[in-house]
């Protein structure tokens, strides 16, 4: 019996470095799906600057591009491990990138 799988999208291999200009989604360039992140805060929103002692940045130290399931990925995995030892009002978590730039995986000159 063949075991028949669902083709994804490509490797992050093969949009990993920005090779060329920016393709932000604009009134010329339609027909781009929304981005898959959809939260951009999480945790307990209100507090205030005293509330939490730590402050945790994650830096890319290359220039890559990330697409927005990665940023969602990535998101969930921290909501996920950050709450399970905190608890649900023991953090605030704030994504602070947006995936303007659109990833083209058919490159057509009709967008």
């Amino acid at each position: 019996i063949l075991n028949q799988t669902k083709m994804g999208r490509r490797p992050a291999r093969c949009y990993r470095y920005c090779k060329n200009k920016p393709y932000p989604k604009s009134r010329y360039c339609r027909g781009v799906p929304d981005p898959k992140i959809r939260i951009y805060d999480l945790g307990k929103k209100k507090a205030t600057v005293d509330e939490f002692p730590a402050c945790i940045h994650m830096v890319s130290l290359e220039k890559e591009q990330l697409s927005s399931e990665a940023l969602e990925a990535a998101r969930i995995c921290a909501n996920k491990y950050i709450s399970k030892f905190t608890g649900k009002d023991g953090f605030h978590m704030r994504v602070r990138v947006h995936p303007w730039h659109v990833l083209r995986i058919n490159k057509m000159l009709s967008c």
